[in-house]
């Protein structure tokens, strides 16, 4: 069996592709900066999910053309993945990777000027040599800053693609816009109103008017537009 393929039965939920129908196996992306549940390989994408090509073969081809862009890069590999809030190109179109309401993995059409950033969650940070500050960010790329701006793991960052040049700073505080990426309200954004952090092995909490959630699946955008993204409260 080929590690670039996995059985459809075993595919994550998020994959909006049918389990019992298209045969066995399922192309599975490389190992990226995305969980497997946070991402596709782009030749189940451009074949399975947006219909551009019909078989593994067109989709070489198109990525032959050198036309298909993942967050503003020329991208040849079909199975690189494309995860949760990469801008996907293909000519003339973007597409921007999102959650649904389902927990699904979405591939939402997306303006020319929004297809020019992206938004990174800080997952973590650490100090490298000679004093600089390493931002770890969701899709697995890394912001090196050694200026006097500080930003805190759970904040997120607007960045433009690709020079990865730091936009805008959305911090992870009361009053905040979050998009859900787990839990009972996957997919939709609600307002921040409490950030609750455990002195123990146990996950911090985040409150919401009338539902709460553990810190991993809040996701702060600002007010940052999330196309067919619902707001719960």
């Amino acid at each position: 069996m080929s590690s670039s393929h996995l059985k459809r039965l075993a595919m994550p939920r998020s994959w909006a592709l049918p389990r019992k129908h298209g045969g066995v196996w399922v192309t599975k992306p490389r190992p990226c900066g995305h969980s497997l549940d946070r991402c596709m390989a782009l030749t189940v994408i451009l074949r399975d999910v947006l219909g551009i090509a019909g078989n593994k073969r067109e989709v070489k081809r198109l990525l032959a053309t050198r036309k298909v862009l993942v967050d503003g890069r020329i991208e040849t590999d079909p199975l690189r993945g494309v995860g949760l809030m990469d801008v996907l190109t293909i000519g003339e179109d973007n597409y921007r990777c999102v959650l649904d309401e389902n927990g699904k993995l979405r591939y939402r059409k997306v303006g020319s000027k929004d297809a020019a950033w992206k938004v990174c969650r800080i997952d973590d940070k650490t100090t490298v040599r000679g004093g600089s500050t390493q931002y770890n960010l969701h899709d697995g790329r890394n912001i090196i800053d050694d200026g006097a701006k500080t930003y805190n793991t759970g904040d997120s960052l607007r960045i433009s693609l690709p020079e990865q040049k730091v936009l805008e700073h959305f911090v992870f505080e009361q009053g905040a816009t979050a998009y859900l990426v787990g839990g009972q309200h996957i997919g939709s954004l609600a307002t921040v109103d409490e950030r609750v952090e455990k002195r123990s092995s146990m996950p911090n909490e985040v409150q919401f008017s009338d539902f709460g959630t553990v810190e991993r699946n809040v996701f702060v955008v600002g007010n940052t537009v999330l196309p067919g993204i619902e707001v719960v409260s």
